[in-house]
């Protein structure tokens, strides 16, 4: 805190402009800003030029009787308001100083000989047995007049001050205020009755300011106002969340109660809940309406990569994969019970509505399943849900039994997996990447002509390079068995199948060119 000392002030050593009426009953409800505070500085500087005016209207004239009339200050905002029509109707408490003797051209002062500080006073001289000045970092002071009793009432730390010094002082001295303005506005509301009154007309920013003085000065009342119109008034964006916690937190430390405030941010639960993950899991995964789940899913996926990406929640990562694990073998069951019931001989003699309900469940819960491997790869957790897939060999055995029409949303899942693992996006073990092409790419080799042309979102270019370097990751035997199982495909199918061409010339140069260069 600034340093607190007796003083006596001398005359001459700092120009005072008085602000009438700043103290009222209810507090200070003038508080200047610092523009207020250098404008009053240059009022008071003789070094101000101003141009030769020419011959004065004649309504000018006639206005000559008040001095600062004569000439009218800028436009300040409302808080200065105050403060200009006093300088325009008050002379100033050094009668030199005033526009007529700038017009008489008074001669040039240097800077030096010119004073440092011009203060202005606050309150009623004529009722306050007290004076408070706050020395600012600014080149000007602010002289408060107050009252011991309001003072030892409210601020343990003026009580104190006052009960070490003697019980005639008069005046004290605030060295170094770093915000003179708050400060100022902070100690008026020592006089406010209703404080929370005057604290909802203010922004954020300001309140917390005036919380920091308030702590400062252990002014417990408005501390209090302070925290319950944060716990209550929205704060708008992150910046100022972070600033409203920041300083609440640094409160809570010092013993003082802002739980109320920190509830807004901070849950008892250390971990985040896995059923409430699970639970949000399960609201978009059985949502029907599109636009919403598609939005949902967006959000969804971006705010759980943001929290992949903060050291802070390792902790809770297991949590989440747990939760999507446990989704994922949900509609991994979902979906084989799915294939099932269209592969039955009975299901085509079923009424087309039945059948087109049973087709789109069976693309939701691909849809599901490519969507909860995209949050996997994001949060680099793919590797099991790879291994999962590659197991599924009853449901590649269903997969030809159905019409394609109602099959190919799986190989969209399959196609994602070979993209993650041609990209290194997963890592999953020899024996996974090989189970995967021999169980999967038969059934996606068979879907890729509707892929090609009933698929948007499909990509074969990136989907075939993805593929090809799967297998290249494979031994050199494994590599030469499944190219050339693909080539004899490729040669009858052409277009309709993927083109690894490049995987192929490069398992051919290991094979025959490599070894007699070696």
């Amino acid at each position: 805190m600034a340093e607190i000392r007796l003083s006596s002030l001398g005359q001459g050593q700092t120009k005072f402009r008085n602000v009438p009426t700043a103290l009222t009953q209810e507090g200070f409800w003038c508080c200047p800003s610092p523009a207020v505070f250098q404008n009053t500085i240059k009022a008071q500087n003789p070094l101000n030029k101003t141009k030769p005016s020419s011959p004065t209207p004649k309504t000018t004239v006639q206005k000559k009787q008040t001095p600062f009339n004569e000439r009218k200050p800028p436009p300040t905002p409302l808080r200065s308001a105050v403060v200009s029509d006093d300088q325009r109707n008050r002379c100033s408490d050094t009668p030199g100083v005033s526009v007529s003797i700038v017009n008489e051209r008074t001669p040039r002062l240097k800077i030096e000989s010119l004073p440092r500080k011009v203060a202005i006073e606050f309150g009623e001289p004529g009722t306050s047995d007290m004076k408070v000045v706050l020395l600012g970092k600014q080149g000007f002071c602010v002289k408060l007049s107050v009252h011991k009793k309001v003072l030892e009432e409210n601020s343990s730390f003026f009580a104190n001050k006052l009960s070490e010094e003697e019980s005639n002082l008069s005046c004290l001295e605030i060295d170094d205020c770093e915000d003179v303005e708050i400060y100022v506005e902070t100690m008026g509301l020592m006089y406010c009755k209703e404080m929370k009154q005057r604290l909802i007309k203010q922004s954020v920013s300001r309140v917390l300011r005036i919380l920091k003085f308030a702590d400062l000065l252990s002014f417990n009342t408005c501390i209090q106002s302070c925290l319950e119109y944060l716990e209550a008034v929205p704060w708008v964006g992150e910046e100022e969340e972070a600033k409203v916690v920041s300083l609440v937190t640094r409160l809570q430390n010092e013993g003082i109660g802002v739980t109320p405030v920190l509830k807004r941010v901070f849950s008892n639960v250390a971990n985040p809940s896995k059923d409430t993950i699970s639970h949000i899991m399960e609201l978009v995964l059985k949502s029907n309406e599109e636009k919403g789940r598609r939005e949902i899913k967006s959000i969804v996926l971006k705010l759980l990569r943001e929290n992949s990406s903060l050291p802070s929640y390792a902790g809770s990562s297991d949590i989440c994969n747990e939760a999507i694990y446990s989704s994922c073998r949900i509609c991994l069951n979902s979906l084989q019970s799915l294939f099932k019931k269209a592969a039955e001989p009975e299901f085509t003699d079923k009424p087309v509505n039945s059948k087109q309900t049973v087709v789109k469940q069976i693309a939701l819960e691909a849809d599901n399943l490519s969507w909860l491997l995209e949050i996997l790869a994001d949060r680099q957790a793919a590797d099991e849900f790879a291994l999962m897939w590659s197991s599924q060999q009853e449901l590649t055995a269903l997969h030809s039994k159905l019409p394609i029409v109602s099959r190919y949303h799986v190989s969209c899942i399959t196609s994602r997996l070979f993209v993650g693992i041609g990209r290194g996006e997963l890592l999953p073990s020899k024996d996974t990447r090989h189970l995967l092409l021999q169980t999967w790419l038969q059934p996606l080799i068979s879907d890729y002509s509707w892929l090609q042309h009933g698929c948007r979102s499909f990509d074969g270019k990136v989907v075939e390079e993805g593929i090809g370097r799967t297998i290249l990751t494979l031994p050199l035997q494994n590599q030469q068995t499944i190219l050339l199982s693909w080539l004899g495909t490729f040669l009858k199918s052409g277009d309709n199948c993927p083109n690894l061409q490049r995987a192929f010339e490069v398992w051919w140069r290991r094979t025959f060119i490599r070894p007699h260069m070696e």
